[in-house]
Protein backbone atom coordinates (compact mmCIF):
# COMPACT_ATOMS: atom_id res chain seq x y z
CA UNK A 1 0.00 0.00 0.00
CA UNK A 2 1.36 3.40 -1.00
CA UNK A 3 1.22 6.53 1.14
CA UNK A 4 -1.30 8.01 -1.30
CA UNK A 5 -3.60 5.01 -0.94
CA UNK A 6 -3.31 5.16 2.85
CA UNK A 7 -4.23 8.86 2.89
CA UNK A 8 -7.22 8.29 0.62
CA UNK A 9 -8.49 5.40 2.74
CA UNK A 10 -7.94 7.44 5.90
CA UNK A 11 -9.95 10.32 4.45
CA UNK A 12 -12.76 7.98 3.41
CA UNK A 13 -12.88 6.38 6.86
CA UNK A 14 -12.90 9.72 8.65
CA UNK A 15 -15.70 11.17 6.55
CA UNK A 16 -17.87 8.10 6.10
CA UNK A 17 -17.68 6.90 9.71
CA UNK A 18 -19.78 9.83 10.90
CA UNK A 19 -21.92 10.55 7.86
CA UNK A 20 -24.75 8.01 7.42
CA UNK A 21 -23.20 6.37 4.36
CA UNK A 22 -21.12 3.44 5.79
CA UNK A 23 -17.35 3.72 6.15
CA UNK A 24 -16.77 -0.05 5.87
CA UNK A 25 -18.68 -0.15 2.58
CA UNK A 26 -16.66 2.75 1.17
CA UNK A 27 -13.34 1.19 2.17
CA UNK A 28 -14.30 -2.10 0.54
CA UNK A 29 -15.67 -0.41 -2.59
CA UNK A 30 -12.60 1.79 -3.05
CA UNK A 31 -10.44 -1.32 -3.22
CA UNK A 32 -13.01 -3.03 -5.44
CA UNK A 33 -13.32 -0.15 -7.94
CA UNK A 34 -9.60 0.65 -8.22
CA UNK A 35 -8.09 -2.78 -7.64
CA UNK A 36 -6.08 -1.63 -4.64
CA UNK A 37 -4.59 -4.25 -2.32
CA UNK A 38 -6.26 -5.01 1.00
CA UNK A 39 -3.87 -3.56 3.61
CA UNK A 40 -5.19 -5.98 6.21
CA UNK A 41 -7.08 -5.90 9.45
CA UNK A 42 -4.35 -4.01 11.31
CA UNK A 43 -4.74 -0.97 9.06
CA UNK A 44 -8.54 -1.02 9.28
CA UNK A 45 -8.31 -1.09 13.08
CA UNK A 46 -5.84 1.81 13.00
CA UNK A 47 -8.23 3.89 10.88
CA UNK A 48 -10.95 3.31 13.47
CA UNK A 49 -8.56 4.47 16.18
CA UNK A 50 -8.14 7.63 14.10
CA UNK A 51 -11.89 8.26 14.02
CA UNK A 52 -12.01 7.55 17.75
CA UNK A 53 -9.45 10.31 18.30
CA UNK A 54 -11.57 12.63 16.14
CA UNK A 55 -14.83 12.09 18.02
CA UNK A 56 -13.22 12.18 21.47
CA UNK A 57 -11.47 15.44 20.58
CA UNK A 58 -14.70 17.03 19.37
CA UNK A 59 -16.78 15.92 22.37
CA UNK A 60 -14.03 16.01 24.99
CA UNK A 61 -15.72 18.35 27.46
CA UNK A 62 -19.11 16.67 27.02
CA UNK A 63 -17.63 13.18 27.43
CA UNK A 64 -15.73 14.06 30.58
CA UNK A 65 -18.85 15.64 32.03
CA UNK A 66 -20.92 12.55 31.22
CA UNK A 67 -18.29 10.23 32.68
CA UNK A 68 -18.10 12.20 35.91
CA UNK A 69 -21.88 12.37 36.23
CA UNK A 70 -22.25 8.68 35.48
CA UNK A 71 -20.23 7.69 38.53
CA UNK A 72 -20.99 10.52 40.92
CA UNK A 73 -24.59 11.44 40.02
CA UNK A 74 -26.06 8.43 38.17
CA UNK A 75 -29.64 9.65 38.72
CA UNK A 76 -28.99 13.04 37.17
CA UNK A 77 -29.83 13.80 33.54
CA UNK A 78 -26.20 13.50 32.45
CA UNK A 79 -25.65 10.46 34.65
CA UNK A 80 -28.57 8.60 33.07
CA UNK A 81 -27.39 9.53 29.57
CA UNK A 82 -23.94 8.09 30.35
CA UNK A 83 -25.42 4.73 31.37
CA UNK A 84 -27.82 4.77 28.42
CA UNK A 85 -24.80 5.09 26.12
CA UNK A 86 -23.05 2.17 27.84
CA UNK A 87 -26.19 0.01 27.70
CA UNK A 88 -26.81 0.82 24.02
CA UNK A 89 -23.26 -0.29 23.17
CA UNK A 90 -23.66 -3.82 24.51
CA UNK A 91 -25.69 -5.38 21.64
CA UNK A 92 -23.28 -4.05 19.02
CA UNK A 93 -20.28 -5.37 20.95
CA UNK A 94 -21.82 -8.84 21.33
CA UNK A 95 -22.74 -9.06 17.66
CA UNK A 96 -19.29 -7.83 16.65
CA UNK A 97 -17.51 -10.55 18.62
CA UNK A 98 -19.94 -13.28 17.56
CA UNK A 99 -19.96 -12.44 13.85
CA UNK A 100 -16.34 -11.28 13.51
CA UNK A 101 -15.43 -13.95 10.93
CA UNK A 102 -18.48 -13.27 8.75
CA UNK A 103 -17.83 -9.53 8.93
CA UNK A 104 -14.41 -10.08 7.40
CA UNK A 105 -15.57 -12.53 4.68
CA UNK A 106 -19.13 -13.16 3.49
CA UNK A 107 -20.49 -9.74 4.50
CA UNK A 108 -17.97 -7.90 2.32
CA UNK A 109 -19.35 -8.68 -1.15
CA UNK A 110 -20.25 -5.73 -3.41
CA UNK A 111 -23.69 -7.19 -4.22
CA UNK A 112 -24.62 -7.38 -0.53
CA UNK A 113 -23.31 -3.86 0.01
CA UNK A 114 -25.51 -2.58 -2.84
CA UNK A 115 -28.53 -4.19 -1.17
CA UNK A 116 -27.80 -2.78 2.30
CA UNK A 117 -27.05 0.68 0.90
CA UNK A 118 -30.44 0.63 -0.82
CA UNK A 119 -32.49 -0.69 2.10
CA UNK A 120 -30.91 1.65 4.63
CA UNK A 121 -31.17 4.57 2.23
CA UNK A 122 -34.92 4.02 2.01
CA UNK A 123 -35.13 3.58 5.80
CA UNK A 124 -33.18 6.77 6.45
CA UNK A 125 -35.32 8.76 4.04
CA UNK A 126 -38.59 7.42 5.49
CA UNK A 127 -37.60 8.04 9.12
CA UNK A 128 -36.42 11.55 8.27
CA UNK A 129 -39.63 12.33 6.42
CA UNK A 130 -42.15 10.86 8.86
CA UNK A 131 -40.34 10.89 12.22
CA UNK A 132 -41.86 13.30 14.74
CA UNK A 133 -38.52 15.03 15.41
CA UNK A 134 -39.71 16.71 18.62
CA UNK A 135 -37.41 15.38 21.37
CA UNK A 136 -33.92 16.59 22.20
CA UNK A 137 -30.90 14.77 23.61
CA UNK A 138 -31.98 15.51 27.19
CA UNK A 139 -35.22 13.61 26.61
CA UNK A 140 -33.63 10.29 25.63
CA UNK A 141 -35.05 7.40 27.66
CA UNK A 142 -34.49 3.68 28.17
CA UNK A 143 -36.69 2.79 25.19
CA UNK A 144 -34.51 4.90 22.89
CA UNK A 145 -31.54 3.04 24.33
CA UNK A 146 -32.98 -0.36 23.41
CA UNK A 147 -34.07 0.75 19.95
CA UNK A 148 -30.79 2.44 19.03
CA UNK A 149 -28.64 -0.18 20.75
CA UNK A 150 -30.13 -3.17 18.99
CA UNK A 151 -30.23 -1.37 15.65
CA UNK A 152 -26.52 -0.64 16.01
CA UNK A 153 -25.82 -4.37 16.14
CA UNK A 154 -26.82 -4.61 12.46
CA UNK A 155 -24.05 -2.20 11.50
CA UNK A 156 -21.58 -5.08 11.41
CA UNK A 157 -22.88 -5.63 7.87
CA UNK A 158 -21.06 -3.24 5.47
CA UNK A 159 -23.44 -0.80 3.83
CA UNK A 160 -25.77 -0.57 6.82
CA UNK A 161 -23.65 2.17 8.48
CA UNK A 162 -23.37 2.44 12.25
CA UNK A 163 -24.12 6.14 12.20
CA UNK A 164 -26.84 5.68 9.59
CA UNK A 165 -28.82 3.04 11.45
CA UNK A 166 -28.49 4.69 14.85
CA UNK A 167 -29.63 8.03 13.44
CA UNK A 168 -32.51 6.29 11.68
CA UNK A 169 -33.54 4.58 14.92
CA UNK A 170 -33.30 7.89 16.77
CA UNK A 171 -35.54 9.59 14.22
CA UNK A 172 -38.07 6.75 14.45
CA UNK A 173 -38.09 7.27 18.20
CA UNK A 174 -39.03 10.93 17.74
CA UNK A 175 -35.64 12.58 18.25
CA UNK A 176 -34.75 15.70 16.32
CA UNK A 177 -32.21 15.34 13.55
CA UNK A 178 -29.48 17.01 15.57
CA UNK A 179 -30.27 15.00 18.71
CA UNK A 180 -30.23 11.72 16.75
CA UNK A 181 -26.85 12.63 15.24
CA UNK A 182 -25.35 13.76 18.54
CA UNK A 183 -26.52 10.60 20.33
CA UNK A 184 -25.04 8.54 17.49
CA UNK A 185 -21.70 10.32 17.79
CA UNK A 186 -21.53 9.88 21.57
CA UNK A 187 -22.52 6.23 21.14
CA UNK A 188 -19.65 5.75 18.70
CA UNK A 189 -17.02 6.24 21.42
CA UNK A 190 -17.49 3.00 23.39
CA UNK A 191 -18.28 0.86 20.33
CA UNK A 192 -15.28 2.07 18.30
CA UNK A 193 -13.00 1.91 21.33
CA UNK A 194 -14.17 -1.60 22.15
CA UNK A 195 -13.72 -2.83 18.57
CA UNK A 196 -10.27 -1.24 18.31
CA UNK A 197 -8.99 -2.68 21.57
CA UNK A 198 -10.44 -6.09 20.69
CA UNK A 199 -8.49 -6.14 17.43
CA UNK A 200 -5.27 -4.59 18.80
CA UNK A 201 -4.01 -8.12 19.38
CA UNK A 202 -3.40 -8.29 15.61
CA UNK A 203 -1.17 -5.20 15.54
CA UNK A 204 2.56 -5.07 16.22
CA UNK A 205 5.11 -2.28 15.86
CA UNK A 206 6.24 -3.68 12.51
CA UNK A 207 2.90 -2.56 11.00
CA UNK A 208 3.61 1.11 11.70
CA UNK A 209 5.21 3.08 8.86
CA UNK A 210 4.61 6.40 7.10
CA UNK A 211 1.55 5.14 5.22
CA UNK A 212 0.08 3.68 8.40
CA UNK A 213 0.60 6.88 10.41
CA UNK A 214 -0.67 9.08 7.57
CA UNK A 215 -3.89 7.09 7.28
CA UNK A 216 -4.55 7.35 11.01
CA UNK A 217 -3.91 11.12 11.09
CA UNK A 218 -6.14 11.74 8.06
CA UNK A 219 -8.90 9.62 9.55
CA UNK A 220 -8.79 11.58 12.82
CA UNK A 221 -8.74 15.00 11.14
CA UNK A 222 -11.50 14.29 8.61
CA UNK A 223 -13.59 12.54 11.25
CA UNK A 224 -13.47 15.65 13.43
CA UNK A 225 -14.46 17.86 10.50
CA UNK A 226 -17.25 15.48 9.40
CA UNK A 227 -18.86 15.67 12.85
CA UNK A 228 -18.64 19.45 12.86
CA UNK A 229 -20.12 19.66 9.37
CA UNK A 230 -23.05 17.31 10.00
CA UNK A 231 -24.16 18.90 13.26
CA UNK A 232 -24.19 22.33 11.60
CA UNK A 233 -25.88 21.04 8.45
CA UNK A 234 -28.69 19.32 10.36
CA UNK A 235 -29.80 22.56 12.01
CA UNK A 236 -31.55 23.33 8.74
CA UNK A 237 -30.89 20.45 6.35
CA UNK A 238 -32.35 16.94 6.17
CA UNK A 239 -30.93 13.43 5.77
CA UNK A 240 -32.49 13.18 2.32
CA UNK A 241 -29.26 13.98 0.48
CA UNK A 242 -27.50 11.06 2.18
CA UNK A 243 -30.37 8.70 1.36
CA UNK A 244 -30.20 9.65 -2.32
CA UNK A 245 -26.41 9.30 -2.28
CA UNK A 246 -26.74 5.75 -0.94
CA UNK A 247 -29.17 4.83 -3.71
CA UNK A 248 -26.89 6.34 -6.36
CA UNK A 249 -23.87 4.45 -5.05
CA UNK A 250 -25.83 1.19 -5.00
CA UNK A 251 -26.75 1.75 -8.65
CA UNK A 252 -23.09 2.36 -9.56
CA UNK A 253 -22.09 -0.88 -7.83
CA UNK A 254 -24.65 -2.86 -9.82
CA UNK A 255 -23.49 -1.25 -13.08
CA UNK A 256 -19.85 -2.11 -12.34
CA UNK A 257 -20.76 -5.69 -11.45
CA UNK A 258 -22.71 -6.05 -14.67
CA UNK A 259 -19.85 -4.50 -16.69
CA UNK A 260 -17.27 -6.88 -15.23
CA UNK A 261 -19.27 -10.05 -15.92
Amino acid sequence: MTVFQALVLGAIQGIAEFLPISSSAHLILTRFFFGWPDPGLAFDVALHVGTLVGVVTYFWSELTSLLLAGFTQPRSQEGRLFWYIIAASIPGGLFGVTLEEQAQTVFRTPALIAATLTLMGIGLWASDRWGRKKRGLKEINIWDTFLVGFSQALAIIPGVSRSGITMTAGLLGGLTREAAARFSFLLSVPIIAGAAFWELRHISWRHIDLAFAGGVFTSALLGFLAIKFLLRYLRRGSFGVFAWYRLLLAGIILLVLAWRK
